[in-house]
């Protein structure tokens, strides 16, 4: 399921943060990647241990989990540190699967990559080109969001981002691991949670229908959560 998450970011925010990154110092972002990806990467990367990353990592993640819509989707069970990527001039990624398991750099705690997210911190007027592109069972999708936005795609997605022509494109990556393994469950629960809102905002909490939709839905997390 490739879902996106809207104004995860006040274009505010996103000014205070681009101004901390802008500030920073950016390294090659090819030592950070895998075997397979690392021969197709082709951007900057703030060192994931910097201090203006891990500051504005712990702002967005402290954003991110107050959005309902993330967290019904997700169900994380621990997000790794944002990292924090730039391209400019013809830099690109390509096509590429994101690694099964990766270390929190700053706890060495190891963690399934379930999930993928990127979030925009350039708007998509500033630069041409660099577009997400998503492959899933219904082909490819290209995502460029204004900034402020995430999208959120399963981390076994085959995906790449496309040349940047022009300008510079600036955003955060992260993964999570969801409580639920499986994509499919975790679709079939976030439809759920949806039509359960829905039920509610018309129905009312207590409708006998909704308390019946509910249990069933609490009966399922327990049925298919890890934790």
């Amino acid at each position: 399921m490739l879902l996106t998450i809207p104004q995860v970011l006040t274009k505010g925010e996103v000014a205070q943060i681009r101004a901390l990154l802008d500030a920073a110092d950016w390294e090659d972002g090819g030592k950070t990647a895998g075997a397979q990806s690392g021969a197709v990467k082709h951007n900057r990367q703030l060192p994931p241990t910097s201090e203006a990353a891990q500051t504005a990592g712990q702002f967005i993640v402290q954003a991110l989990t107050k959005q309902p819509r993330f967290m019904s989707a997700a169900l994380p069970a621990r997000i790794l540190p944002p990292m924090f990527n730039k391209y400019e001039q013809a830099e690109n990624f390509g096509k590429h699967v994101d690694n099964a398991i990766r270390v929190n750099p700053l706890t060495q705690e190891r963690l399934r990559t379930d999930l993928s997210m990127t979030l925009f911190l350039s708007e998509p007027d500033s630069y041409d080109g660099g577009e997400l592109m998503v492959e899933d069972y219904y082909g490819q999708k290209a995502v460029k969001l204004a900034a402020g936005d995430l999208v959120l795609y399963p981390a076994t997605s085959i995906h790449q981002v496309t040349p940047v022509t022009s300008g510079s494109r600036v955003s955060a990556f992260f993964w999570l691991q969801s409580m639920v393994r499986s994509d499919i469950q975790r679709r079939t629960l976030f439809d759920l949670d949806t039509t359960i809102q829905a039920l509610t905002a018309r129905l009312g909490i207590t409708d006998p229908q909704v308390v019946d939709l509910t249990g069933i839905y609490h009966n399922l997390i327990r049925q298919w959560t890890d934790v």
